[in-house]
């Protein structure tokens, strides 16, 4: 499976654009990736304009915390997980709030949660 579909990869680098002149750019997250064997999500948001391997996103490494930066999309694509499956894209995800919901929601979980509340959706 390939990792980005051409349309997001261009909606995460207009973001990359946006958050690079916009000071409080808070975009919904573009896709969503994870190991199907070995508790890693990412939820990406944005990609630098001058490094575009280089996505910025909530990523939880299945640690027990997930955390908002930046991560390398060529090591994203190396990750293997127990069973020795590559990370897939969910191609069901459809993101309902700006990446500050999930952080929101996510932080105090200590993973990645992409089911949040309804009222959550349409808060500023």
């Amino acid at each position: 499976m390939k990792l980005l579909l051409q349309a997001q990869y261009d909606q995460l680098l207009h973001n990359g654009r946006m958050q690079a002149v916009l000071e409080d750019f808070d975009p919904k997250p573009v896709v969503k990736l994870f190991t199907p064997d070995a508790g890693c999500t990412w939820l990406l948001t944005a990609i630098e304009p001058d490094e575009p391997d280089i996505a910025w996103g909530l990523c939880d490494l299945g640690l027990g915390f997930a955390e908002f930066g930046t991560v390398s999309l060529s090591e994203i694509q190396a990750v293997r997980g127990k069973l020795g499956l590559p990370v897939e894209r969910d191609r069901h995800f459809v993101a309902k709030a700006p990446i500050s919901v999930y952080m929101k929601y996510s932080y105090p979980a200590g993973r990645i949660v992409t089911n949040i509340p309804a009222f959550a959706e349409t808060a500023p």
